[in-house]
Order: C-alpha cells, then sequence, then structure tokens
C-alpha cells in the first residue's frame, strides 16, 4: 500500500473546520470530448449501474458513449450560459452564500468548499487542498435531499476511497438525507407560493424526482419512500387536496423498469384528460441543471403542449433562494455541533498564542520550521 504525501506540517498552524457541499457533477464544456468524459466517469460507477462489470464496459464503450454523448451535448449546449454549466454556477453560489450565512450567525472559523462527484472540482481533489490548507475537521454536506445508494452512497464510497491512501486522516461527517427537514419544506413551499403569487395556481401540480431503477427499492435503497414523504409534507405544507398533485418519476435510462409513474407519460396523459394547466417543480434537485432545464422545461413542457394541454410552467429549483440558504444553514450547522466554529475574539486569539507556543517549544526541540 502506498500512502500519498502528507504536506509539510507547519508548526502553529491554528486546525480549522470545513463543509463540503457535493454536487453529482456536470462535463467542462457542452463538446462532444467533454459530455464523453464525464458520462464515462458517472456510467462507470458501479453505484450507478449495477451490472457486471465486463458487460457493462461491452456496453458502455462500444454502445452508449459513441452514440449518446454527441446527443448530450446538443442538450447541454441548449442550456450553456456565460458562467458556463448551470449546475456548477448554482453549486458554487449556495456555497459562497452558505458560508455567509453561516458566518452571519457566528460561524466565523469555517471553511466552505464545494465539490462534483464526477468532473470538477473533483470530491479528492477538494479534499486534498481542505487537507492543505488546515481543515482538520469535515462535514460532507451531499446536494441530494432524498438518500439513495445511487448518489448519497456513492460519496461515500469516494470520500472512503480517496482517505484509504491518506495517513492523517481529518475528523469526518455525513448528511446522510434532509427529505423531510422542516427549513427543505418551508423552503419549497415558499418557492411555489412565490411562483402561484406571480403566475396563479395550476390545476395540478406534478412533482417529479429523478428516477432510479425499481429494484434498488426490492433491493431495500429508502429513496423512493423519501420522495413520497418529501411529496405528502409539501403537499401538506401548501394545503393541497390529493387530487390536486401527482408525483412522477423522470430521467429514465435504459430498458429496464424504473420507478413509476414516468414524468412524460403521466404528464401527456393529464393532458389527453383536458388537464389545462400544470406547474412542474423538481423537489429532488436543489440546483437547476439539464435535468430540469432542458428535460422538464423543454422537452416534457413539449409533451404537455402537443398533446392538447395549454399553459405549462415549470417552477425553478432553489438555487439560491433565501429561505433555502437559510434552510441550508441550519441543516449545516446541526451538523457541526461541538466544533470550534463561534470562537469569541479572546477564545480566537488565545487559540492563536497556544499555536505558536507550541510552535516555538518544537522548534526549540529541533523540529523544522
Amino acid at each position: 500500500m502506498t500512502f500519498q504525501t502528507e504536506p509539510s506540517h507547519k508548526h502553529g498552524t491554528v486546525s480549522r473546520s470545513a463543509i463540503v457541499l457535493v454536487n453529482l457533477g456536470t462535463p467542462d464544456a457542452p463538446t462532444r470530448s467533454a459530455v464523453r468524459r464525464y458520462l464515462k466517469q458517472f456510467l462507470s460507477d458501479p453505484r450507478v449501474v449495477e451490472i457486471p462489470k465486463a458487460i457493462w464496459w461491452f456496453i458502455l464503450n462500444l454502445i452508449i458513449l459513441p452514440f449518446r454523448s454527441g446527443q448530450s451535448a446538443k442538450k447541454y449546449a441548449s442550456i450553456w450560459t456565460e458562467e458556463g454549466s448551470p449546475l456548477r454556477t448554482y453549486t458554487a453560489g449556495q456555497a459562497r452564500q452558505l458560508h455567509a450565512a453561516l458566518a452571519a450567525r457566528g460561524h466565523k472559523d469555517l471553511t466552505v468548499a464545494m465539490a462534483m462527484r464526477y468532473g470538477s472540482p473533483s470530491l479528492p481533489e477538494v479534499l486534498a487542498k481542505l487537507k492543505t490548507d488546515g481543515c482538520e475537521r469535515i462535514l460532507l454536506l451531499p446536494a441530494y435531499p432524498q438518500y439513495s445508494g445511487t448518489t448519497t452512497g456513492s460519496i461515500y464510497d469516494a470520500v472512503f476511497q480517496h482517505y484509504g491512501s491518506v495517513r492523517n486522516i481529518p475528523e469526518l461527517r455525513f448528511v446522510r438525507n434532509y427529505h423531510d427537514h422542516e427549513g427543505y419544506i418551508r423552503a419549497l413551499r415558499q418557492s411555489v407560493l412565490n411562483h402561484w403569487e406571480q403566475h396563479g395556481r395550476p390545476d395540478k401540480l406534478v412533482m417529479s424526482f429523478h428516477g432510479v431503477p425499481k429494484r434498488t427499492l426490492m433491493l431495500g435503497d429508502p429513496y423512493h419512500c423519501e420522495c413520497l414523504k418529501t411529496a405528502r409534507l409539501l403537499a401538506a405544507a401548501l394545503k393541497l387536496k390529493p387530487e390536486q398533485y401527482v408525483v412522477s418519476f423522470q430521467s429514465r435510462f435504459g430498458k429496464a423498469e424504473w420507478l413509476q409513474p414516468y414524468t412524460a407519460p403521466t404528464v401527456i396523459q393529464l393532458a389527453r384528460d383536458g388537464v389545462k394547466r400544470i406547474d412542474v417543480i423538481c423537489p429532488g434537485f436543489i440546483s437547476d441543471c439539464l435535468e430540469t432545464l432542458e428535460e422538464i422545461s423543454m422537452e416534457v413542457r413539449h409533451d404537455f403542449i402537443s398533446n392538447g394541454g395549454q399553459d405549462f410552467h415549470y417552477i425553478p429549483c432553489l438555487n439560491a433562494a433565501p429561505a433555502w440558504i437559510g434552510a441550508l444553514a441550519e441543516i449545516a450547522e446541526q451538523h457541526i455541533i461541538g466544533w470550534p466554529t463561534q470562537l469569541a475574539p479572546s477564545e480566537r486569539e488565545q487559540r492563536k498564542k497556544d499555536a505558536e507556543t507550541g510552535r516555538t517549544a518544537a522548534l526549540q526541540l529541533g523540529a523544522a520550521d
């Protein structure tokens, strides 16, 4: 076993705490080659695709990547902005605003960074930099409200794999889920009400979550149940009757059965049944991305209108909504209890003095500066 070289130790350094907001990932550019690299990393994760490795290698490299990369690149190009990938832009903004919100709550001795499970900035890269910066306590905060082995579980894998070759491992904490967190539900409710205040109410609210293979549910993955609980809590917060909303699952991939009902067929049926207006919200995504901006706001919109629907509204993800940033700070704060992130000026100064005293003692004993 070969361990990574540790960064040079600096005597007298005050240790810090950090939070890493981890999202799924995105290509570096809306090009065929960039999308191919991203898809290869994403679809090579055994958490994402549970097919025997040899069989899947053939399917992925000889069928999926050659044909899907170009198609996906066109879709990414349709949502790309001057700042780049919407998902990366929104996630970076959330990390900055989370840092500011926590600082306003008194957590001034805290670093907040963002990382991507696939693509850049990569999780190992961010964790290595935090070590160099002297962070000895790290909270991993997934951008997935509902837990699934295909998403949050994969973050755990990446973190453990990274630290498997590290000698000096920091204290680690993980946020597993927040699908029923009061602040998260409150932020979703506010987002919907803000939209309705501007545009009026729909005939039906569609809550569309990202799909996963049905097999994962049968094998014990709690994702489906957590999605339904989020939907139930949001409906209750909005005082909706059962006939006023529907829950569905999008982004099906391959021929296997996934969680149902599927979003596109559901929306088409609503239009054919005479429903004139629907609003669609995607509570499983905290940042707008390809699956919301292209799949829902473009493709599903077209499905609804072309089958007789008249008015389609996509309600954006929480993104930088103040209520959501406040909720994100609440979630983070609940998981950093006990860490020295709220030091009074006198305590902070004393820690610096103690560190300097330790440095002086180490140098007197012959340690390198």
